[in-house]
């Protein structure tokens, strides 16, 4: 009997570490799902840039196919690979950096109230990626740990939980503020 009470105990166990781990992968999943969508928003917004952009700095083109041969490479990326996203994404907000400093140069553009309004519209979207890159890392580290904590690790192993990647950037230039020269 007493050990038929210790079973159900060691079973019942199981289960809960096996949904805590259920509920911290779907986390997961939905914090990438949203830093997903801040990017696909940024992603939208950039024809519309790019056109305002060329109006008025028509000789920078080599920028401006930059910034679309980045976009694109950054949405061609498979969706599971994190730190392949990761590492288009900081890429491409170099790119726009640049576009960004290219205002600076053209007095006209950045007078230009569609170029205003774009600028303070993927300001906010990259404040939002930000945001939700912070919440999906969280998210990642908190199914880390349950991956790799003793006794959630034998469940994890058994149902074949993985580590999730965080959403960073790997490659320092990535980091730098970009530099405009003329």
């Amino acid at each position: 009997m007493i050990g038929l009470a210790i079973a159900a105990v060691v079973v019942i166990y199981a289960i809960v570490i096996y949904n805590g781990l259920v509920r911290a992968r779907q986390v997961k999943e939905e914090a990438w799902s949203g830093i997903d969508v801040q990017l696909k928003r940024r992603a939208d917004l950039i024809p519309n840039l790019l056109e305002t952009v060329k109006g008025y700095a028509a000789h920078e083109k080599e920028t401006l196919e930059k910034v679309v041969e980045l976009r694109n490479r950054a949405q061609a990326v498979p969706a599971g690979d994190v730190a392949g996203r990761a590492q288009a994404e900081g890429m491409l907000s170099q790119a726009l950096g640049r576009i960004f400093a290219l205002a600076e140069a053209y007095p006209d553009l950045k007078a230009n109230q569609n170029f205003a309004e774009l600028q303070q519209t993927l300001e906010t979207i990259e404040g939002e990626i930000q945001m939700s890159r912070r919440y999906y890392n969280g998210a990642a580290r908190d199914l880390n740990v349950k991956v790799e904590s003793f006794p959630s690790n034998l469940v994890a192993s058994v149902f074949k939980f993985e580590k999730a990647p965080y959403f960073e950037i790997d490659n320092p230039a990535d980091r730098a503020v970009p530099s405009v020269k003329f």
